[in-house]
């Protein structure tokens, strides 16, 4: 976007570049974080935050940078800043906190902490993008939160709700009418575990769990609830339909037409070429237009498929951040009330007492649905399961509800969600006596 360009250039002449303050070293946050340090004209890393400090400061001396101060107090880390100097942390909270940090960006996926961070942040009068889990479980109370203090929540760019949200405006600029987009997947099978996928994840540098979050299909119906919940399309089907074909343009003939032209659908593409990226389909009746996209190769219409063939997250997060700080402009964010939600399936038998463990393991597997179903049905949102202990066993592929479970006693994210519910969903079943108690 030549706007951002530009006025990043001059933030950088002025001397007054957005400063960042990253959470999370690992494989995401690595990347980050060698993109800042080049450094990116306009825009700096102050500060970043990691469990294990010495992973922060191991990402820094990467990058051949040496000189760095372990901060332990916001004094320390606000000087840091002003002399220019990067910092590293191990208390997160400092970087929420300090006045000359512009936005808080949360490299994580873990829910619990960035529902901290992201409250934090927003108190503190800053913007913030938070991570998949957050935003496709508790995103539209958080979004009502930064609007009351002025600053932007936003979902990144890179990772393929923010890439389908831009050509989603892309379309709507162009006069169409915005009826499907969605995700391009190579391969989805609910049951693959972190034994399945090891190999694999140790080959790209990444945990057994991420890698299997994306193959088992929680991670994109959380990036596909993000997307509903931004854009209004809804969900065709629980799960979603995903039909398999050999290129992303044929999309055109693959969903059914009363649904696109009755709300939408977000959804995705199965083993489509290029293999990645997004796509959103627009419509147009129009027959001098259709001629037009003719002539320009589109197709016959009156439905049309834009596609972007590829997705970077860690570079194209950067957009995210100069949008946010710049104009106030999330590159996606909740509408207001849930439009979808991401509900818990088992992925193998459950025995009564077991301990679910985390998205990406072998317990279980999210589906995206209508949130007003997940409400009715009382499913378990999948980002809340880990920790929750079954009160009796399940079969394989069984829903999980709230009263199939004991919640973790104190979790903020629980509390966030109530209230959520609360908000959007007034006249619904409600969660149960087990949730109130446990998130009181």
């Amino acid at each position: 976007m030549v706007i951002v360009d530009t006025k990043l250039q001059e933030r950088e002449l002025q001397s007054r570049p957005i400063r960042v303050g990253l959470l999370g070293a690992g494989y995401m946050g690595r990347g980050i974080a060698r993109q800042l340090l080049r450094p990116v004209p306009g825009m700096r890393l102050a500060a970043i935050s990691n469990r294990t400090i010495a992973k922060a400061e191991g990402v820094l001396h990467e990058a051949g940078n040496d000189h760095f101060l372990r901060v332990t107090s916001t004094a320390q880390l606000e000087d840091a800043i002003a002399r220019g100097q990067h910092a590293v942390a191990e208390d997160p909270m400092l970087l929420c906190q300090a006045g000359n940090i512009d936005i808080i960006l949360d490299a994580t996926s873990d829910i619990e902490f960035g529902a901290k961070i992201a409250l934090c942040a927003i108190e503190n009068g800053k913007h913030v993008v938070i991570n998949a889990a957050v935003d496709s479980t508790i995103g539209p109370v958080l979004k009502t939160y930064a609007d009351r203090q002025g600053v932007v929540l936003t979902y990144t760019d890179g990772d393929e709700p923010g890439v389908a949200a831009n050509l989603c405006r892309f379309v709507k600029g162009l006069g169409y009418r915005l009826v499907a987009a969605g995700n391009l997947k190579g391969l989805l099978d609910p049951y693959r575990t972190p034994q399945t996928q090891w190999a694999f994840a140790e080959r790209v540098k990444q945990s057994a769990e991420m890698i299997t979050s994306f193959a088992d299909g929680t991670k994109l119906s959380m990036e596909c609830t993000i997307l509903a919940n931004a854009t209004g399309l809804r969900v065709g089907k629980r799960g979603m339909y995903g039909p398999k074909c050999a290129h992303v343009r044929e999309a055109v003939s693959l969903f059914p037409v009363e649904q696109l032209m009755n709300g939408g659908l977000v959804d995705y593409l199965l083993g489509a070429e290029p293999g990645t990226g997004a796509f959103v389909i627009g419509y147009n009746e129009n027959p001098l237009d259709r001629e037009y996209m003719s002539h320009f190769k589109m197709g016959d219409g009156p439905f049309y498929v834009f596609y972007t063939p590829y997705h970077l997250p860690h570079l194209q997060v950067l957009s995210t951040v100069a949008r946010a700080v710049l104009f106030g402009d999330p590159t996606v964010t909740p509408l207001g009330k849930p439009v979808a939600d991401v509900l818990t399936v088992a992925k193998r038998p459950l025995a009564a007492g077991q301990i679910l463990d985390s998205v990406g393991g072998f317990d279980y597997y999210g589906q995206i649905d209508a949130a007003e179903v997940v409400q009715q049905e009382n499913l378990l949102p999948v980002a809340l399961a880990q920790g929750c202990r079954l009160k009796r066993a399940l079969a394989k592929d069984a829903l999980i509800t709230y009263r199939d479970v004991e919640v973790p006693a104190g979790r903020l994210c629980d509390r966030i969600r109530a209230e959520q519910d609360k908000l959007f969903f007034a006249g619904s079943p409600g969660r149960g006596s087990e949730l109130s108690a446990a998130a009181a």
